[in-house]
């Protein structure tokens, strides 16, 4: 099993003015996170694209660019790119000039993005919200099918036998889908023959269990080999000395960022009963001592099969040094138990 970070860069925002305190140091210390991650051996790290002012990063190939001139052989990946409201050509171009940087480390996750502000800060409507997705995504595993491209489609100008430049070290460059566990989408990514990344970030991983099963069956009825395209699992969660540090290290900001966020979408808030519960083995947090996630991501295993597993150490803003030791248990502790247990690089 591979095994890797995700991080959205959260920032702290000034209550009054709505606006990011620290966005440049956020950033510097990601990059720092990355090279830890790379340091103690873990496999990838995944960047998150947002337009808000809770999160630094907006072009995740930015900072996995300069990630990838300070480390030598962890994956770059961004987690995701929100290609329904980008162009598919930059996306590709900015990872294939990412993929010659990193010497053939880079990786596209695509996904429609958690929040929808891109979309107007790009022209685009929400009411074609399925359609962009789609369309967008069938431009860009064209361009990773080939050099000179002839497309055309509804929400971007035609392209009519055009070069895209640079091409990438890999052939192809891998491309994920992320999804959120919809039978629709689910089915999309298998019958494309994609590896799928599942993110569990609340409930029971066990009620994700038919998901995946559908992925795989759907993936051999369009005519794949589902043992030929790996599943990731992606949760939050965080890794301390003991399970009493994590949760008191990690309550506060992960309450305030799920409460917060779920005032925007009518969730309640996050109690301390609520959290306790997500971090039990059969919770969705994967949070505690470095036994304690290892027993959790062994139990994740049992249920889905999966090759892939990343954890998001920062829901809410977090202390620097608190986090590259989280990244270092991780890589040191967890990491080579869970290898040991069910193969892994």
């Amino acid at each position: 099993m591979e095994l890797g970070l995700y991080s959205f860069a959260e920032t702290r925002v000034d209550p009054e003015a709505g606006r990011q305190l620290d966005a440049g140091r956020r950033i510097r210390n990601l990059i720092e996170e990355i090279e830890v991650a790379d340091q103690v051996g873990l496999d990838v790290f995944g960047v998150g694209e947002h337009h808000r002012p809770d999160y630094a990063v907006s072009t995740p190939a930015v900072v996995l660019a300069a990630a990838a001139t300070r480390t030598t052989r962890i994956r770059l990946t961004s987690a995701v790119s929100v290609i329904s409201s980008d162009d598919p050509v930059r996306v590709f171009q900015d990872f294939a000039t990412l993929d010659a940087i990193s010497e053939g480390r880079a990786e596209i996750m695509a996904g429609r993005g958690s929040f929808t502000e891109s979309f107007p800060l790009f022209g685009y409507d929400l009411s074609d919200y399925d359609t962009l997705f789609a369309e967008k995504l069938d431009l860009l595993l064209q361009l990773r099918a080939t050099e000179r491209i002839t497309w055309e489609g509804t929400h971007r100008p035609a392209i009519d036998d055009r070069g895209v430049y640079p091409q990438p070290l890999q052939d192809p460059l891998p491309v994920w889908v992320a999804v959120g566990g919809s039978p629709r989408s689910v089915v999309r990514v298998a019958t494309l023959g994609l590896p799928m990344a599942l993110a569990i970030i609340g409930g029971r991983p066990e009620q994700f269990q038919p998901a995946v099963e559908l992925y795989r069956r759907a993936a051999r009825q369009a005519g794949h080999d589902p043992a030929t395209l790996p599943v990731s699992i992606n949760s939050h969660g965080f890794v301390a000395g003991t399970g009493h540090e994590a949760t008191e290290i990690a309550f506060d900001p992960f309450s305030e960022t799920m409460s917060r966020i779920g005032r925007e979408r009518g969730w309640p808030p996050w109690t301390r009963a609520h959290f306790e519960a997500e971090r039990s083995l059969t919770g969705a947090l994967v949070l505690g001592s470095p036994q304690e996630v290892i027993d959790k991501i062994l139990y994740q295993h049992e249920l889905f099969g999966h090759q892939r597993f990343l954890l998001q150490l920062t829901v809410g803003p977090i202390p620097h040094a608190k986090v590259l030791r989280a990244i270092e248990l991780f890589g040191t502790e967890v990491a080579p138990v869970v290898r040991r247990e069910v193969g892994g690089t």
